[in-house]
């Protein structure tokens, strides 16, 4: 390769990384796997130590990975956090050997798991716990001592007083703690992190400590940064001091002179990695001296005096036996493949999702397929390829009705999900209460998912129409509940009966239809039945049978999409969900029980703002984005989400980011909060 074409090569891969870099560190929401990743940053140490000339400073093996958050306080390291070099091969292992050989006197190595989380420092004065702060970038990372605090592991007192104290150590969460965040994201409809180490990253760095404290994160230290009062000569040394003390350190090491007996339980930590509660993506090599370290150094970036070891993703070769397809908690058709079982990363594997249709479709996999798996980031299997399919087989595609209800699914243009919108579906029931009874729905206090997954276990609740006949006596029985608080909840739902409309049908949960839009079709409708009636002109239009084009310009002209504000699409979500019987059904029960079915009277709105559009940004000192959207429309203003030329002002409040710039590119003006409750003062 030509020196030209090289450089060209070089500027690719850089943007590469760091795009992924910076979506794995800093947002926490990886688009590719951790052995691509490594694919592209090992091409890019080749080409550069190939064209040394052609290194710059800003390049990504020039500096260690991840950034520093805006919204924590910056931390300087006085002790760099520094990363590892990768070696992917036993020679490349026997190659630092021999590197650390030509620089010291028979060293002594310590090998131990390489924990696959996010990299911390923790510090103590006198004993006590006194900060906690991420690696950010090697030098500098990020306060997060609050949320540090909540992990159970983390010792807050030593149990020896030790003056001053520095230790590193990975903060984690365990496969099991990693299911049950992610079956709780999917019941709040939230998007789910990829991998533990992500989530791990995500939890760490909650604004609110609280969230961090409900997300089961661990932690284990296996390194002194630096520490007053100890007189400490070798890793190992350390990790039985750091035991002491009470940290929880590597759980399995090995030390040992011998490189090939270092490489022996390496293979061996790889075999077992299956076994292990936390996870790993390999191993990490360290000398043990710590003055052999001291001459040994670093690089710009790596110690000279450690080498981590990656795990290559073991695949295999098996059977898809069977295809099933699940409906799950937000009604979208999951297919599953049962296969003939294989061991990989040291478990059975005898499942693994196909994801949707499309998954399916591309990689053509069909019942009775040679399919290659292997596991995601060591934790989740996956199909990697097909190998052949059996003459007689034939393409697999999803039902057309829900497995759960039996009713028509539905697959939107753009989503890749097939998914099931009848409200009384059996199997989305739990995620559909913990929408109705949420803060911005029917914000039913005390009924949490906690709750509602022991009603709906226990055979109380079928449908949220279920709620408003519960009984004080059965739910007195329940286990935390009681008489006082089972009163109490009893009183909240009660109060939930006389709801503004905007309310309720923000809670029925009808695709597309948010809280906002909700209030924009009661504003302009009157009663439910006044929106159903509306539902069943725009149903009519799409049942017509005319060419889709010529429906939706009709669908555009009804009554429903001449809202301000409501879309065809979002039109038709209406028709489409009041045209279900279950819907219909569920209305008509709530009008029953004694559910306001009335849109609350408009006011008389100002005109201080009358023709127009807000944009909000950032963060505003006391005002809440809802408090002063709905000052702005009391006035006659329009809220909206982008900024453009018909905005009229940006309100902007802290960390205002993007819409900030673009505002001053169009010369829209920036009013701050003081400005806004200036003007509505005058």
């Amino acid at each position: 390769m030509d020196k030209k074409a090289a450089e060209q090569e070089l500027l690719a891969l850089r943007e590469q990384i760091a795009y992924h870099s910076k979506k794995y560190y800093t947002e926490d929401d990886p688009e590719i796997s951790d052995f691509e990743y490594d694919r592209l940053y090992r091409r890019l140490e080749e080409l550069e130590a190939q064209f040394p000339e052609l290194i710059t400073a800003d390049s990504p093996t020039q500096k260690v990975g991840g950034a520093v958050y805006n919204s924590f306080a910056p931390v300087v390291h006085q002790v760099p956090l520094e990363s590892l070099h990768d070696s992917f091969s036993e020679e490349e292992l026997r190659d630092f050997d021999s590197r650390v050989r030509e620089a010291v006197v028979d060293p002594e190595y310590v090998v131990e798991p390489k924990f696959d989380g996010l990299s911390v420092a923790l510090e103590y004065e006198q004993g006590r716990f006194v900060r906690g702060s991420t690696r950010g970038d090697g030098i500098t990372g990020e306060d997060v001592t609050e949320n540090i605090r909540t992990i159970r592991t983390v010792p807050k007192t030593l149990r020896d007083p030790v003056p001053f104290l520095e230790v590193r150590g990975e903060v984690y969460l365990s496969e099991q703690a990693f299911q049950r965040l992610c079956e709780r994201q999917e019941l709040l409809e939230e998007k789910p992190f990829k991998n533990p180490r992500n989530a791990a990253a995500g939890s760490l760095r909650q604004k609110d400590a609280r969230i961090t404290a409900g997300r089961e994160l661990d932690i284990f230290v296996f390194n002194v940064q630096q520490a007053a009062g100890e007189s400490l000569t070798s890793h190992s040394q350390s990790l039985e001091r750091l035991k002491e003390l009470g940290f929880p350190v590597p759980p399995t090491y090995f030390v040992s002179k011998d490189m090939e007996e270092i490489l022996r339980f390496i293979r061996e930590i790889g075999e077992n990695r299956g076994q292990y509660d936390f996870p790993i993506d390999g191993a990490v090599v360290k000398v043990n001296s710590f003055a052999q370290r001291e001459e040994l150094g670093s690089t710009a970036k790596f110690p000279r005096w450690a080498e981590a070891f990656k795990y290559p993703p073991e695949e295999k070769e098996t059977t898809l036996l069977s295809i099933e397809v699940n409906v799950g908690r937000t009604g979208v058709l999951t297919p599953t493949g049962v296969f003939e079982p294989v061991t990989l990363a040291g478990t059975t594997v005898s499942r693994a999702t196909l994801h949707n249709q499309d998954f399916i479709t591309e990689k053509d996999v069909r019942v009775g397929s040679r399919v290659i798996l292997r596991k995601a980031g060591e934790i989740i299997p996956e199909v990697v390829s097909v190998v052949e399919n059996p003459q007689d087989s034939k393409p697999f595609t999803l039902p057309n009705t829900c497995p759960s209800c039996g009713q028509p699914v539905t697959r939107e243009a753009g989503e890749a999900a097939t998914r099931c919108t009848n409200p009384q579906c059996p199997a989305q029931l739990l995620r559909n209460l913990i929408h109705f009874a949420s803060r911005d729905a029917m914000d039913i206090d005390g009924l949490g998912p906690a709750l509602l997954e022991q009603l709906t276990r226990e055979g109380l609740v079928h449908s949220p129409a279920d709620l408003y006949t519960l009984d004080r006596a059965r739910l007195a029985g329940l286990e935390r509940m009681g008489q006082k608080s089972a009163a109490n909840l009893l009183a909240a739902i009660e109060k939930s009966k006389s709801n503004d409309l905007y309310r309720l049908v923000f809670a029925l949960g009808i695709p597309h239809i948010g809280a906002k839009a909700a209030q924009l079709l009661c504003g302009a409708f009157p009663s439910m039945a006044a929106l159903m009636e509306a539902g069943a002109q725009v149903e009519a239009l799409a049942a017509s049978g005319e060419e889709e084009k010529e429906i939706r310009k009709q669908i555009g002209a009804s009554s429903l999409a001449a809202v301000d504000g409501i879309g065809c699409d979002m039109a038709v979500s209406v028709a489409e969900y009041f045209s279900n019987p279950g819907a219909r059904e569920l209305v008509a029960r709530l009008e029953s029980l004694g559910l306001n079915m009335k849109a609350a009277e408009q006011g008389e709105k100002g005109t201080l703002f009358a023709g127009k559009t807000f944009v909000l940004t950032g963060t505003l000192p006391t005002l809440s984005r809802k408090q002063a959207t709905e000052l702005i429309q009391k006035q006659g203003g329009k809220v909206t989400g982008s900024v453009s030329k018909k905005t009229s002002y940006l309100l902007a409040g802290a960390d205002p980011g993007s819409k900030m710039d673009k505002a001053n590119d169009l010369g829209i003006p920036v009013l701050s909060e003081e400005d806004l409750l200036d003007l509505l003062s005058k």
